[in-house]
């Protein structure tokens, strides 16, 4: 297989997309809030959604659009309000948003996706959304990818963005993309925003089921906090741009397509658990000797999602026994005198028995990932064999600091 190679220009980097962002006044702090990916040709889409029963309009407004038509041309973003929980009158205000950035870019209504992020409970501040639309799409640019990313953010710290080439029949094939996300994050989907292009030609069937396997493998293996949210959306697009002839079935070249999405995603889903709340490093749990990848995947989202495990890691303290208690509670069956658990390159546990550790190199390998340099150096590795099993799996959070409980018990004040 061809190596992946990391290419500048996010969501704009596949060839035949545009973006934009802008400061439209749906921010109290007047940052920019409104968001465009465009399609310059007609795009297979995607979606995976939150399944959470509470849902925001713009969720049911996309998986009706895909259910009936898995084909759009625009994505168009805001952040400020959620509008989930706003009844009827939200729904009206997600398609009034609609419907006028079809007919600023003269598309049908059909061609345009939308998403929200924000305040629970609030409609979209819809005349100024509306008002903005004609300077949004004035300043789509073929480089706008970072001017999006910057108008989708909330609490989030840092953009998150990728592209990333390979050849397929001799010709070069992008995809991009762009995240946020910072708190309510534990998927049970994907996560909280997400948008993917593609300038690969792609059956609409095998698009999906690229998309949902790779949130498998990314999105719904990060965790933040344990909530998840009424918004989650990940919508991928793919025009055809590039000029390979069409994947509609599985085989070497759709392979080949589905690594390189599935690395973009777990690249956004690093990146955004690395940027939780209050967050000072990332954590990545592997498991391995489970019974399949299922099992791994369970015990390490279990490792990562537990708070005790979070706040040893905040606070320097190598606490292996948080570690093991949370693979012994994660539903998966196994023998704990199978048990071995490392931290880094220290081994601490091995056949279910404690072992003899540097505990002060231990505590020196938490603070310094807690103080390294985001998504390289910063990272707490924890390597879990729960047996001899060929299931293997990752999950990825970060630690629970003080300052998570500070953003969020002043979030809406």
């Amino acid at each position: 297989m061809e190596t992946l190679q990391v290419i500048p220009g996010g969501v704009t980097a596949p060839k035949g997309f545009q973006a934009a962002g802008i400061a439209a006044g749906l921010k109290p702090s007047g940052a920019a809030d409104l968001a465009l990916i465009y399609s310059e040709c007609d795009a297979i889409a995607a979606g995976v959604f939150t399944t959470s029963q509470v849902r925001a309009a713009c969720v049911d407004y996309c998986r009706q659009h895909l259910e009936a038509r898995p084909n759009a041309r625009a994505i168009l973003i805001n952040a400020g309000q959620a509008n989930a929980c706003t009844g009827n009158q939200g729904w009206l205000d997600a398609v009034d948003s609609a419907e006028t950035l079809a007919q600023a870019l003269q598309l049908s209504l059909d061609s345009v996706l939308i998403a929200s992020t924000g305040v629970i409970g609030q409609r979209l501040k819809i005349d100024r959304l509306k008002a903005g639309i004609p300077s949004l799409v004035g300043n789509l640019s073929p480089s706008g990818s970072e001017a999006a990313a910057k108008a989708i953010i909330t609490t989030d710290l840092v953009t998150k963005t990728v592209a990333m080439e390979t050849i397929l029949h001799d010709r070069p094939v992008r995809i991009g993309g762009i995240a946020k996300g910072s708190g309510m994050i534990h998927p049970n989907m994907a996560t909280m925003l997400a948008f993917i292009t593609c300038d690969a030609a792609v059956s609409p069937t095998l698009w999906q089921d690229m998309l949902r396997r790779a949130t498998n493998a990314s999105f719904n293996q990060i965790t933040v906090d344990g909530d998840t949210s009424t918004n989650d959306t990940l919508l991928a697009l793919a025009n055809g741009e590039s000029r390979t002839p069409a994947i509609t079935d599985q085989g070497e070249e759709a392979d080949r397509l589905e690594a390189m999405l599935t690395a973009v995603c777990q690249y956004l889903a690093k990146a955004v658990a690395r940027d939780g709340e209050g967050a000072t490093c990332l954590i990545e749990v592997t498991v391995a000797g489970a019974l399949n990848n299922a099992a791994a995947n369970q015990v390490a989202r279990a490792i990562a999602g537990s708070s005790l495990v979070k706040s040893a890691i905040f606070g320097h303290d190598p606490n292996w026994g948080r570690i093991a208690a949370a693979a012994g509670r994660s539903g998966i069956s196994f023998d704990q005198a199978d048990l071995k658990v490392q931290l880094g390159d220290l081994l601490l546990m091995q056949h279910g028995q404690p072992l003899a550790f540097d505990r002060p190199a231990a505590s020196t390998y938490l603070k310094t990932a807690c103080q390294g340099e985001y998504l390289q150096t910063d990272t707490v590795a924890i390597q879990v064999s729960i047996g001899d099993g060929p299931g293997w799996g990752q999950a990825w959070g970060c630690d629970l600091s003080y300052d998570y409980v500070k953003i969020n018990a002043e979030y809406t004040t």
